[in-house]
């Protein structure tokens, strides 16, 4: 690959991560974040580490479209071989962002959305995008509402998965309309990270019962790793697995349809 690859959320465990293992490779890599004394003090790790890499930190607030669009326009005329779309986020309670949308959708969906978008001209035709997923996706469904829920539909980890069931349609869409594109999905399973602690009265006991079980971010960063490195077009990458994706999630007309519906929201939100 030639040209720049952007992660974003690359001062987050997995983030971190992947960018030390593309920087490792070789690539230049734009780590993509909020919190930018945070993400310099990854990059100095890093860079202890691997002193030749090429690694620049660049403001990005998935939550606000606005400074998505800013987060484009700064980025200059360098070709981008690679966008792993990887922020996220499991809301606490229900919320909007001075936009209009709901948080959790906003970073988890429409900021990936619009970045993507935008990137597009940027990319080459073989560029490779890689979003990604929950596991939580199989126990839930999407339709055109679920794009703004409402405050009684709301709730911690059911929002979060209709998130990133909105990205994982969204993902197949864009590989239909853009066929050239290595547009693939990763799968993390369930990462001991700062995500998982939902800052309710059980985090101690759930830290002694269910931390030990959950991957290091090594191990959840692998199938990202593997996929923005891969040739493969629209598979699922899990573990070690790279799969067809599941017979369950297809569904090309409400993958279109809920494409247009975003695109609806928007142009009327002016986003």
């Amino acid at each position: 690959m030639s040209g720049r690859i952007i992660i974003t959320g690359a001062s987050g465990a997995m983030g971190a991560v992947a960018t030390k293992a593309m920087a490792r490779e070789g690539h230049k890599v734009v780590m993509a974040c909020r919190n930018m004394e945070k993400t310099e003090s990854v990059r100095r790790q890093i860079l202890q580490e691997l002193p030749r890499a090429e690694i620049e930190i660049k403001m990005l607030d998935l939550s606000s479209m606005k400074s998505v669009r800013r987060f484009v326009d700064d980025l200059g005329d360098e070709p981008v071989s690679a966008l792993f779309n990887n922020a996220g986020v499991i809301s606490k309670g229900y919320s909007l962002t001075s936009e209009g949308l709901e948080n959790t959708f906003a970073v988890n969906y429409f900021g990936p959305f619009i970045l993507t978008g935008l990137l597009l001209p940027w990319m080459p035709n073989d560029a490779r995008i890689v979003n990604m997923v929950s596991l939580t996706c199989r126990f839930v469904s999407v339709s055109e509402p679920s794009l703004q829920p409402a405050s009684s539909d709301f709730s911690l980890l059911g929002t979060y998965a209709r998130s990133k069931l909105c990205l994982l349609r969204f993902s197949q869409e864009l590989a239909r309309r853009y066929p050239d594109l290595r547009v693939n999905l990763a799968d993390p399973g369930i990462v001991n990270s700062n995500m998982i602690s939902m800052g309710r009265w059980f985090d101690p006991l759930a830290d002694l019962l269910f931390r030990p079980f959950c991957k290091s971010p090594e191990k959840g960063a692998r199938p990202a790793v593997a996929a923005l490195s891969s040739g493969e077009r629209n598979r699922y990458f899990i573990g070690k697995q790279v799969l067809v994706i599941p017979e369950t999630y297809s569904d090309p007309e409400l993958d279109s349809r809920l494409w247009a519906e975003t695109e609806r929201i928007i142009r009327q939100k002016d986003l």
